[in-house]
């Protein structure tokens, strides 16, 4: 006897199950054009964080804190007008800005929150992978379902 679960949210023609895998491989493109913007945005955070730290304070806090603050209006740049341009219009709007930068914190905080309770049985450096994966699925997320989602999805 067949497993109905095999295939149950399937599509059943042919068309609707070749636009679904269309809407994956489109998703996947958008969360790997994300995650390129991150890898971006994570060197110009660890250069202004250095930068700042030897020509503006010695303060751990206020340099990390200004590179994140960088960081965080360069990668809604590039996710406005790359990963999320058609989303966007590839326009740039205070309320979608603030949007994102309450989306990147909700990330800072996943994130830390997994390392730190992953450092608790896990060593540092898996233990802040595993944030930064947190960090990237509550980002890309929040990004996807509310920053830049379509302007008639919106109500």
């Amino acid at each position: 006897m067949r497993d109905r679960t095999d295939h149950q949210d399937l599509p059943k023609s042919l068309p609707a199950r070749i636009v679904a895998a269309l809407r994956r491989q489109a998703l996947m493109l958008k969360a790997m054009s994300f995650a390129s913007v991150g890898a971006v945005n994570t060197l110009v955070d660890l250069g202004i964080f250095l930068l700042a730290l030897r020509y503006l304070t010695s303060s751990l806090v206020v340099a990390n804190v200004l590179a994140w603050t960088v960081a965080v209006g360069g990668s809604y740049v590039m996710n406005t007008f790359i990963t999320f341009a058609a989303e966007s219009g590839r326009r740039m709007t205070l309320r979608a800005y603030l949007t994102f930068v309450a989306s990147q914190v909700l990330g800072l905080i996943a994130a830390t929150t997994t390392l730190v309770l992953a450092a608790m049985i896990l060593p540092v450096l898996y233990a802040k992978l595993l944030g930064i994966i947190a960090s990237f699925i509550v980002n890309f997320s929040i990004s996807h379902l509310v920053v830049f989602r379509k302007a008639g999805d919106r109500d």
